[in-house]
């Protein structure tokens, strides 16, 4: 879903969080709903959404078109 076009806002946090698992990213707690993800070498800080468990679009397209720039594709 996160390659989906158009970007789809409903995607639930935790899966997201469970691609970036499966692409053997470190993911550590950062302040307030803050992660640090560690993938490809960098590391991105995201937020956690809340109080509702989707991620907004913005961020969605965001995670789309790092994950392109690396290479990974649907």
């Amino acid at each position: 879903m996160i390659f989906a076009r158009p970007v789809k806002g409903s995607i639930r946090w935790a899966d997201i969080e469970a691609l970036f698992a499966a692409l053997g990213a470190e993911i550590s707690e950062r302040e307030g709903s803050r992660i640090g993800v560690f993938l490809f070498g960098e590391v991105r800080v995201f937020h956690r959404p809340h109080p509702s468990p989707d991620t907004d679009k913005a961020a969605v397209a965001s995670i789309r078109k790092w994950l392109e720039e690396h290479g990974v594709r649907p």
